[in-house]
């Protein structure tokens, strides 16, 4: 007898392959705290060891990578979105000092090709692995007729946890702490439509390769270069350090000055020095492309820029250097100020955060 869900075009033998497929790279992500395997209706952490806490708090983000899948699936490489997913979710929960537990994905897709699928959520896998996260549960989902065949997006969220009196925020930055700069991987997950729309506008396609992208690299391959992972080095530098970080920001949407002025407080304001780096190539080859300044995209896109740190003073050097020493090349780019001024042409919090104040100056290194 016919089966009248598959007539519908929802495949549920392919979504039970797909399982099979992922089971192996989710279920090494598993610690001891995860109860139960794959499959299940939700997934369990034992969290027994709150217990030992005198005030925990939970923290919880989700967000997914926008259009970037776009090009993923245009080139048909989708063993790396999952990573990107992680860095977008899991490195906001680390923003606040929490260390993340688990995490949970959602795939909506228009037809479960099981493969891509199990690509996917490897790349998720790695991610938690590489964060120390737990991807606890997850769901996969066909909407034909709603979604092209070929056509995906993917979702998470996470949560960790924080000590009260460990918790970072901009209500322990100061006057005279330094902000300090780590290094981006490139594009990382935010400003893809406005990628697209360039590379559409000027005809270049994913598949042809730019000699600023190095030799035997398509366009497509350099777009999908994975988000990078702050989490781990992060809470080693925060136990390794303890009081010496008071705020941390993740440069994602709305660009370098709008995600620091959110971890700012009010009444304060640093000017961002542009001296202190050079934008990649990625960054500079695009805005060549759009024929626009490469400092009309800082509100968009990081330019080199993952994360902001904002530490003590004396703690500026040593941080830098731990940070380097983890693999997070690391800069210093300006000094918080209480000083009373003229804040015009400052972008003064974001995103419903009554933050301080942020503005770039002078110009690119390079």
């Amino acid at each position: 007898m016919p089966n009248p869900y598959a007539a519908a075009g929802v495949d549920t033998a392919a979504g039970d392959l797909a399982v099979e497929l992922m089971k192996s790279a989710v279920s090494a992500t598993h610690n001891a705290s995860v109860l139960g395997g794959v499959g299940g209706f939700a997934g369990l952490y034992d969290v027994s060891f709150l217990k030992d806490f005198e005030r925990p708090l939970l923290a919880t983000s989700t967000d997914g990578v926008g259009t970037k899948v776009a090009i993923a699936q245009a080139i048909d490489k989708h063993d790396t979105i999952g990573q990107d997913l992680v860095g977008m979710v899991v490195d906001d929960i680390v923003v606040v000092g929490a260390k993340p537990l688990f995490m949970t994905d959602y795939i909506a897709c228009g037809r479960v090709v099981p493969n891509r699928i199990a690509d996917i959520v490897a790349g998720i896998a790695r991610g938690c692995s590489a964060t120390g996260t737990a991807l606890v549960g997850g769901e996969t989902a066909e909407h034909p007729g709603l979604l092209g065949p070929d056509d995906y997006d993917v979702a998470g969220a996470a949560t960790g946890v924080v000590e009260a009196d460990r918790q970072l925020g901009a209500h322990l930055v100061e006057d005279g702490d330094v902000v300090v700069a780590i290094e981006s991987s490139g594009l990382h997950s935010n400003g893809y439509s406005l990628v697209r729309h360039i590379l559409s506008t000027k005809g270049v396609g994913y598949t042809d390769q730019l000699p600023e992208f190095g030799a035997g690299v398509s366009v497509g391959e350099a777009l999908l270069e994975p988000t990078r992972l702050y989490t781990a080095p992060l809470l080693d530098l925060l136990d390794a350090q303890p009081g010496a970080v008071h705020s941390l920001s993740h440069v994602t949407g709305g660009g370098i000055a709008a995600n620091l002025a959110r971890v700012l407080p009010v009444g304060t304001w640093v000017e961002v020095d542009r001296a202190t780096w050079t934008p990649p190539s990625v960054f500079r080859v695009l805005a060549d492309m759009a024929g626009t300044p490469v400092e009309d995209t800082e509100g968009t896109w990081n330019l080199g820029i993952g994360m902001f740190a904002v530490v003590a003073a004396s703690a500026a050097d040593s941080v830098v250097a731990a940070l380097g020493a983890a693999g997070l090349p690391a800069w210093t780019v300006g000094a918080i100020s209480t000083s009373a001024r003229d804040l015009d042409g400052f972008e003064q919090g974001a995103k419903g955060v009554d933050g301080g104040a942020v503005r770039l100056v002078g110009s690119y290194a390079g």
